[in-house]
């Protein structure tokens, strides 16, 4: 059986981390947005070349251009086989409601790391990378709420959305996730 997941969580949550355990135990493929548009990009497809040029001018790349990316990745045989966990999108409703229509049946879940924003932004100035400011992290966390707020009650409204604690170790978060994948999808 295949089936496909989308992985939300703020800037911070530990997403990243988490979808790499989900693909591995589960054998799905770990698509992530970032990554796909390079490859889009690199492949010189006709909608790489359109994201090339809109990233190259500092512009985000419009949801016609995102979902036509995630459309081709998807139609890939690996992912048509194995099934897929989304990283990264949707970010907007509209890109929900394409996924919705390119996936059908095959969205079951969509899994949101809840980490308090306090969390992640400790988290990330932790790391220590330069863009990491307070005020850049504050700026990428508003946005993020703005966006997110109308998705996550899109997907409860599908009934596929399942919150998850993110507080605690890797293994602790990732057993949550597991439980709800078991209770969800198999």
């Amino acid at each position: 059986m295949t089936f496909g997941m989308v992985i939300l969580g703020r800037q911070g949550s530990g997403k990243g981390t988490q979808a790499v355990h989900i693909a591995e135990q589960y054998e799905v493929i770990h698509i992530s947005t970032g990554d796909m548009l390079r490859a889009a990009v690199k492949e010189g497809t006709e909608l790489g070349i359109q994201a090339k040029g809109l990233m190259d001018a500092g512009e985000l790349v419009p949801d016609s251009v995102i979902n036509g990316i995630v459309q081709e990745r998807l139609q890939k045989e690996d992912v048509s086989r194995s099934g897929f966990l989304l990283d990264g999108y949707p970010r907007t409703v509209g890109q929900a409601i394409e996924l919705r229509n390119l996936a059908n049946d095959d969205l079951k879940l969509a899994i949101n790391l809840e980490v308090s924003i306090e969390e992640v932004t400790e988290r990330m100035i932790s790391r220590g990378r330069e863009d990491d400011t307070e005020e850049a992290i504050a700026r990428r966390l508003e946005l993020y709420e703005a966006e997110t707020a109308p998705l996550l009650e899109w997907f409860t409204e599908e009934g596929i959305l399942c919150r998850i604690d993110g507080l605690g170790s890797e293994t602790e978060v990732y057993a949550r996730i597991v439980e709800a994948i078991e209770d969800k999808i198999l």
